[in-house]
């Protein structure tokens, strides 16, 4: 076959004629919204901001009282030698997981949510982080306990076998082995839309446009091969090789990151003071923004729960694997994932957007403000920003290849060929991702990673009781 007769158009319009009709079904019920002084509020919003709020104050606010006790143990300074099982290390399963939800959404997602709900949606943002932190402490915690060691000592962990092994234990075979199913199908969805074509699409089409590229059908095309073959290099070898790749591309790039935010600031630091003023009295005003006050706590509450995915049962696929003898510790290591996601990273986009004045250009949303915020700070911040959604776009695909990988071998079996299978699809799936039309992409992808929240959630409603034991007899024996 020669590829150079490929039109990117055509593939383009068949995957979306192929996907609308799926997205606009699935989105239309995972994102059913009630109105809310004239905004729309999604119930899938308030379904994961209520655990977060549930298991806040059901731990007492666990999220304060183990921050410090998180970076012990993230030292490797908590467990007994020789009595540790697991595949990756502490920092190792934190990086993996923090790779899958440190991505575009930190960078284009906070524009969108300050497009929409003014600078104070920063405000919410931020808390909604700081509450995420405890639900992600549960289902983590949940996932090494109810962890499957095979035998040559590779794990597979997360929602799916709380949901069968915990409900089982309880009587509810039936319920959780079904919920478990539904988590693990919707999960696989979520991994090819979200954690794939969309990182694929959005990488792509940001190095297309600083290279110049738009006169070529086929560059799309070639970078998302290009893409591909970069991502299966990885994934062949499984957790241990992506952990390996994440426990230095993650802290890398977020070091560079926030390097270029600390540039923008520093350009801008007669905003700054300003600029978090305007960030705390627009956040109880909601002044100019449609809705009122509503409408900007939703938008801050909708960004940091799409962006640190506390509650969705990603996080705990990779979790699951870290080397520990007790499953507590991974929990309070867990902790810190929305903090450094949400509170770190998110915040220093919306503060780059707000000091520069970027948030001003209405016509202007998502990644177009965080580079409008860049470029008129140094033009060679613009070329570091492009390098940094492609890393940010590549680490989170290799991260959602495992997390759809587990969900898919739980489904099929655990067989070399299953296996096989389901890595040369999601990666014949990448060019197709980077050639697709965006609004198709985000439709699907929303509505699947979305969807893993329901079963989910019920799971750590109905299994939380028995981490507030564990914890409890952690701290007596503390």
């Amino acid at each position: 076959m020669n590829i150079e007769k490929i039109h990117t158009k055509d593939i383009s319009q068949q995957m979306d004629e192929w996907l609308s009709p799926v997205a606009d079904c699935v989105s239309s019920f995972i994102f059913y919204s009630v109105d809310l002084n004239g905004v729309s509020l999604p119930i899938i919003l308030i379904w994961l901001m209520a655990g977060s709020i549930f298991f806040t104050i059901y731990f007492r606010f666990i999220n304060v009282r183990y921050f410090f006790r998180a970076l012990y143990v993230l030292l490797g300074r908590d467990t007994k030698p020789g009595k540790a099982t697991g595949e990756v290390s502490h920092f190792q399963a934190l990086t993996a997981a923090l790779s899958g939800t440190v991505g575009l959404g930190n960078i284009a997602g906070v524009g969108i949510a300050i497009a929409t709900g003014g600078p104070g949606a920063t405000f919410w943002m931020i808390v909604a982080g700081f509450l995420g932190m405890s639900s992600k402490f549960v289902e983590c915690t949940l996932a090494v306990k109810y962890r499957k060691v095979h035998a040559n000592g590779s794990i597979s962990g997360g929602p799916m076998y709380y949901l069968s092994k915990g409900f089982e234990m309880r009587g509810y075979k039936k319920w959780g082995k079904t919920l478990a199913i539904l988590f693990s199908i919707m999960c696989v969805g979520g991994s090819i839309g979200g954690g794939n074509m969309f990182q694929s699409n959005q990488a792509v089409r940001q190095i297309v446009t600083i290279c110049h590229l738009e006169q070529s059908n086929n560059a799309s095309l070639w970078l998302g091969i290009l893409v591909a073959f970069l991502v299966g290099v990885v994934i062949i070898g499984g957790i241990k090789t992506i952990a390996r790749v994440t426990d230095k591309l993650v802290p890398f790039m977020c070091v560079i990151y926030l390097f270029m935010a600390c540039c923008v600031l520093l350009n801008h630091h007669e905003a700054l003071i300003p600029s978090l003023k305007l960030i705390c009295v627009q956040a109880f005003t909601g002044e100019a923004v449609s809705g009122g006050v509503a409408g900007v706590i939703i938008a801050g509450l909708r960004r940091a729960c799409f962006s640190n995915e506390a509650g969705i049962g990603s996080a705990p696929i990779a979790h699951a694997t870290a080397k520990t003898d007790n499953p507590l510790n991974e929990g309070f290591v867990s902790l810190l994932e929305p903090f450094i996601d949400t509170v770190i990273v998110c915040t220093a986009t919306a503060l780059m957007i707000i000091v520069s004045g970027a948030y001003e250009h209405t016509e202007k949303t998502g990644i177009e403000l965080t580079s409008h915020a860049v470029s008129h700070t140094a033009v060679w911040l613009s070329y570091l920003l492009a390098a940094i959604v492609f890393f940010f776009a590549y680490s989170t695909i290799i991260s959602w290849s495992y997390y759809g990988l587990k969900a898919w071998t739980y489904i099929t079996g655990d067989s070399y060929l299953s296996r096989l299978i389901y890595k040369s699809f999601f990666c014949a799936l990448i060019p197709c991702g980077a050639v697709m039309q965006l609004e198709s992409v985000i439709n699907f992808s929303d509505a699947m990673i979305f969807a893993m929240a329901l079963p989910n959630m019920v799971a750590l409603y109905v299994l939380a009781g028995e981490v507030k034991s564990d914890l409890r007899r952690y701290e007596d024996n503390l």
